[in-house]
């Protein structure tokens, strides 16, 4: 009941690069599909990591259900990128060059595990997310992002994350001190667009 920590590498070897992107992949995604998209970001000298969730879903049920219902697997999913980043730190690349890109269920992990642990990080992309439960549990997000940039894309509307998630998550990481920018993008669909792709390049791997 509980992820096999399984974490594919690509780019710069850790020991050898300055800079970490930890990509967190989309229910019925890989490791492997979320880091074909680096080709697209400027991240050429960073060593990519990216953890594969067990069967290919993080977690069982939809965001946005009672967190209960996703337990155990959510709570290790939570460690499991905790591992990714302790990965980096063990070879020397500082939190401040740790960057995050997620999308879909990757996305909302992504901002769930850096609500719950704030602090100055290189920035994060979260393509269609938002944090974690039926209910926004305020009291379970701590720290300072201290102006860490974000990034949150998403369609309006989207089949698994309300929009309204998505202000709400943004509001909190505000809250929290990052410096977050959001863009929704009308019928879009559940996808990555290149404009997302362009603004995650402008705003947070410069």
């Amino acid at each position: 009941m509980a992820h096999i920590l399984d974490i594919k590498t690509a780019g710069k070897p850790l020991n050898e690069a300055e800079k970490a992107l930890i990509m967190i992949h989309g229910r019925g995604g890989s490791a492997q599909d979320i880091l074909s998209l680096s080709q697209y970001l400027n991240v050429k000298d960073y060593a990519l990591l990216a953890p594969q969730a067990t069967n290919g879903s993080w977690y069982p049920l939809s965001f946005i259900a009672p967190v209960e219902q996703n337990e155990p697997w959510l709570s290790s999913a939570v460690k499991t990128i905790g591992k990714a980043v302790e990965k980096a730190l063990a070879e020397g690349i500082k939190p401040e060059n740790i960057y995050f890109f997620g999308f879909s269920q990757g996305a909302c992990l992504t901002l769930e595990f850096l609500a719950r642990n704030a602090r100055k990080f290189g920035g994060a992309t979260a393509i269609i997310g938002g944090v974690i439960g039926e209910k926004i549990n305020r009291e379970n997000y701590k720290g300072d992002f201290a102006q860490t940039p974000v990034f949150l894309g998403t369609s309006n509307p989207d089949f698994h994350v309300p929009v309204e998630r998505v202000y709400a998550t943004a509001n909190i990481f505000r809250e929290m001190n990052a410096d977050v920018t959001e863009k929704v993008y009308q019928n879009f669909g559940h996808s990555i667009n290149e404009e997302e792709l362009e603004l995650a390049n402008s705003l947070i791997f410069v």
